[in-house]
């Protein structure tokens, strides 16, 4: 099992980093190429570099995941292909993706482009909180538990 980071603005990236290399998994970060770094990673940590495309992050993520892999990830339309592959797909919030709740996701996120095409305002996601971290160190220690069982 390897965990995928979606990395160009996943702020729990220190958060897998440290608790995926203490419990021994591998990690990988899809990034675009904007954001590269010289700065040293522990040798489970490996970073793909991809081009600054829309998309191109998402379909690098695609072609390497499989089944009971981790994804990190806040865009839904991916999680909804990573679901389908049978992997793990976990929100930087710390909320699990599940194929019960994918559609409505999906669906919401929709209706909100449409209000914005026809000219109106939508908010915009909420501030990253320090409780939000806590969430999410606390689900994907949960998930890392499970994998490491199996």
């Amino acid at each position: 099992m390897t965990i995928f980071i979606d990395g160009d603005a996943c702020p729990v990236k220190s958060i897998i980093i440290d608790e995926g290399t203490e419990q021994h998994f591998q990690i990988t970060i899809v990034t675009s190429i904007s954001h590269f770094s010289t700065v040293q990673q522990p040798p489970n940590v490996n970073t793909i570099y991809v081009d600054n495309g829309a998309e191109a992050a998402d379909y690098r993520i695609m072609q390497l995941v499989k089944k009971d892999d981790v994804l990190i990830t806040q865009d839904y339309g991916l999680a909804s292909l990573a679901l389908a592959k049978g992997c793990i797909v976990l929100h930087h919030t710390g909320f699990q993706y599940t194929m019960d709740n994918i559609d409505q996701l999906l669906q919401s996120r929709y209706l909100s482009a449409m209000v914005r095409k026809s000219g109106k305002r939508t908010k915009g996601p909420k501030p990253f909180t320090k409780e939000d971290a806590s969430n999410f160190r606390e689900n994907f220690l949960v998930i890392l538990s499970r994998q490491s069982n199996n």
